[in-house]
């Protein structure tokens, strides 16, 4: 049984090009130094503004993540996916170590705006980066892989925080910006002009034409309804922390490994999972099972203020993650080409990006008002109608949409 379990993970893994093994290496190394925004909430708390205030400034970062998500995909088509990702790494650093500088709500709002207007960049440009080195039979485990880049740091970044944060928050900037340095040089190291590498554009079926994702409808639709998600799901680095510390009595440590615990079962489960589940059905199944248990994990939260209760909505927040989001990026990756994947990856990432924005100044206005009980039942509410939209969705797809 372990031999078998042993090649199993093998099989997930193999077929990979050298380069996503290189992008999941730079990835990993960023999201080591994830340490502000899991606790940033807390800080401006403690710094005493008042949770409301807390919750403009991380819209402030949302809306720069939609010009962020806007202006990467623009880029990314007209000058390639390596230096937008080069630059927004190395210039999200540096505005880390700025943003420790900042005392007034003002400054903070406008310094976070800018900063995530930049770093956002990243993403359009790094899933465009991903759909160039994969192909139709490994692009979900290739998704799979970096966000298990992802989650293997974010794993070790909020724990390594939480201990930070307990002695100085002024440390966390720091880490957080040299770490977005340091993976930007990497990055510029390993896929330097002169390297080349064979990239999957020739293995995609189509054409290579230029025609606007703002045209297509079932992907339209798509976003919309990722941003429902969103906007409960990015809780998770707003609202859960704070709820997690006021109602549970957790410290920040404590906090930091919970959170720390998502990114370790993603490591540990998702890319098997996906292996195994992957065009085994339509992508959008999966979609819809996701969007259900994410809201599930918070209607969790409503039964008792007790350790348990976080452990379990944490793990079942964590499924649902691993059953919608590699498939997502499949779903609008398949929708797009080599001239036009930026522009698919933009509004991909502006869906988030917009979410990002309204999760904490409408939650946190929730919670303020009617208290978090409230606010788990209204992201249980918005999960289920995205689920039923999805299905929706899927009906509406003809035979030739089968992804």
């Amino acid at each position: 049984m372990l031999q078998a379990s042993l090649q199993l993970y093998r099989n997930a893994y193999t077929g990979l090009s050298t380069p996503m093994w290189w992008l999941a290496l730079v990835m990993f190394i960023n999201r080591c130094g994830t340490m502000v925004i899991p606790f940033l909430t807390i800080y401006l708390t403690q710094k005493g503004f008042s949770l409301g205030q807390a919750g403009y400034v991380m819209g402030a970062f949302g809306a720069g993540s939609i010009l962020g998500g806007y202006l990467g995909g623009r880029l990314t088509d007209r000058f390639g996916y390596l230096y937008v990702q080069v630059a927004s790494l190395a210039l999200n650093g540096v505005l880390f170590i700025v943003l420790a500088q900042m005392e007034t709500l003002a400054q903070l709002m406008i310094c976070i705006f800018i900063l995530s207007s930049l770093g956002e960049a990243f993403r359009p440009a790094n899933s465009a980066a991903i759909a160039a080195y994969s192909n139709q039979a490994n692009r979900t485990r290739c998704y799979a892989l970096n966000r298990l880049a992802i989650n293997l740091g974010w794993a070790i970044g909020p724990a390594i925080g939480g201990i930070l944060a307990t002695h100085s928050y002024t440390a966390l900037f720091w880490v957080d910006g040299l770490t977005c340095m340091a993976a930007a040089v990497l990055l510029l190291l390993l896929f330097t002009p002169q390297k080349t590498f064979k990239t999957a554009n020739a293995e995609d079926p189509k054409p290579v034409k230029k025609t606007s994702a703002y045209g297509d409808v079932v992907f339209l639709k798509g976003m919309f309804l990722i941003f429902l998600v969103g906007l409960c799901f990015f809780q998770l680095f707003s609202m859960i922390p704070i709820f997690y510390k006021e109602k549970i009595g957790l410290n920040e440590g404590s906090i930091g490994w919970l959170l720390a615990m998502n990114g370790l079962i993603i490591a540990a489960v998702e890319m098997v999972l996906v292996y195994k589940l992957e065009r085994k059905n339509h992508t959008v199944d999966y979609l819809i099972l996701g969007s259900f248990i994410i809201g599930l994990s918070f209607l969790l939260l409503n039964i008792a203020p007790l350790h348990s209760v976080a452990l379990a909505a944490m793990i079942t927040v964590t499924f649902g993650e691993m059953l919608l989001f590699p498939f997502m990026n499949n779903f609008w990756v398949s929708r797009s080409n080599a001239a036009n994947r930026g522009e698919y990856a933009a509004l991909y990432t502006m869906a988030f990006s917009a979410a990002i924005l309204l999760a904490p100044t409408a939650a946190s206005q929730i919670a303020a008002r009617a208290g978090f009980d409230v606010l788990w039942w209204c992201n249980f509410a918005l999960c289920t109608i995205a689920a039923a939209g999805f299905y929706f969705l899927k009906k509406s797809m003809n035979n030739n949409e089968r992804i």
